[in-house]
């Protein structure tokens, strides 16, 4: 089984010139292991405000001089490009992608899109009136194990679904405070990490959430500013519940990235995981039906996965192709149950997650 989304480009077509706007950690890992296998793409200039951080990744990377700027305007001015790649920290999300549409260029943006619903909207609305591609680089989609449990969901392969159960274990609290910024993210488990699986969630079910409670768990000892740890109960649309634990301080077994996945149903169950940081070949999904033994799924080929994937739909939409996965629009859906989701957290009450309109 192969997976069209990920598979060689064969269309002759013109490269996509790319400026990539941050270059922190994850921005520097951007360079050196999403970007270079998309031979589709040309990163041609690189922008950092932050004067170390730019002299820094040139030193890393061994940039040449003239393709790094302290700014997105330079950077226009001085190189021939088609969109831009937004790694910047997310209170610059909105902020880079309206500067970066505003000059005619396409946006690719880090999840989480925005901090808030209202500012992705701005975003959304203005991609749409200048008719330019704004993608979210939700790179959890772009991996075998959610792929086929999606396929198997819509196929009815397990009946109507009665309950979704998503465990996410992780230890991340040994760092000192002084020089580990994660500690201080806002929302560090729903935006920074649970996005993911919020997204992920409804990219297997095929439905919105509806409702969100959500209460913070934190041991008094972890060193997260806000929440490191909660509990979720999510409704979705259609009555399906679904059930989310999710921890930075987890002293119990490490989940891989995805998490642990039980999806039920009326005729049997499916369960998944992946993205242990092995590429794709720790993804797992098992399907047991009536009752019998669970067996293991055969996953679709996947010649590029991740970020790289989700680039590689960046570039065949830039040059005309079909739209991404993750629209900017699209993604508004998961970023409405993180916002919920802090909001239960402020209020400890159930909280109605926005409806996101469609195109």
């Amino acid at each position: 089984m192969v997976d069209a989304d990920t598979t060689a480009h064969t269309t002759t077509v013109p490269r996509t010139r790319l400026l990539h706007v941050g270059l922190g950690g994850w921005g520097v890992d951007w360079e050196r292991n999403a970007i270079p296998p998309v031979g589709e793409v040309e990163r041609v200039g690189v922008v950092d405000a932050h004067e170390p951080t730019l002299r820094g990744a040139q030193r890393a990377l061994g940039l040449p001089e003239h393709a790094c700027f302290p700014s997105l305007r330079e950077a226009v001015a001085a190189v021939a490009a088609d969109g831009v790649l937004v790694t910047a920290p997310v209170a610059l999300h909105v902020p880079v992608a309206l500067e970066a549409l505003e000059t005619g260029l396409h946006v690719l943006v880090e999840k989480p899109f925005a901090g808030t619903l209202a500012e992705a909207r701005t975003a959304v609305e203005r991609a749409e009136q200048l008719g330019l591609v704004l993608q979210v680089s939700q790179n959890y989609r772009f991996y075998p194990a959610p792929r086929a449990v999606r396929d198997l969901v819509a196929d009815g392969a397990i009946g109507d679904l009665s309950v979704v159960h998503v465990d996410f274990r992780r230890w991340a609290n040994d760092a000192p405070v002084e020089t580990n910024r994660h500690y201080s993210f806002p929302h560090p488990l729903l935006y920074d990490m649970a996005i993911h699986h919020f997204d992920l969630l409804r990219m297997v079910t095929g439905r919105e959430a509806v409702r969100v409670y959500a209460k913070v768990t934190d041991p008094p000892w972890s060193r997260f500013t806000e929440e490191a740890s909660a509990v979720l109960t999510i409704e979705m649309t259609g009555g399906l519940v679904a059930s989310y634990r999710g921890s930075w301080v987890s002293r119990g077994p490490q989940t891989a990235w995805d998490g642990e996945w039980a999806l039920e149903g009326q005729r049997g169950r499916i369960t998944f995981t992946g993205r242990s940081g092995r590429g794709t070949a720790d993804d797992v999904v098992t399907l047991s039906r009536d009752g019998g033994e669970a067996r293991e799924v055969d996953l679709p080929a996947m010649g590029l996965w991740g970020r790289s994937a989700g680039l590689r739909q960046f570039h065949r939409a830039v040059q005309g192709g079909p739209a991404p996965d993750v629209t900017g629009r699209s993604n508004l859906g998961s970023l409405a149950v993180a916002e919920a989701a802090a909001r239960s957290v402020e209020s400890g009450r159930v909280e109605d997650v926005e409806r996101v309109e469609a195109l």
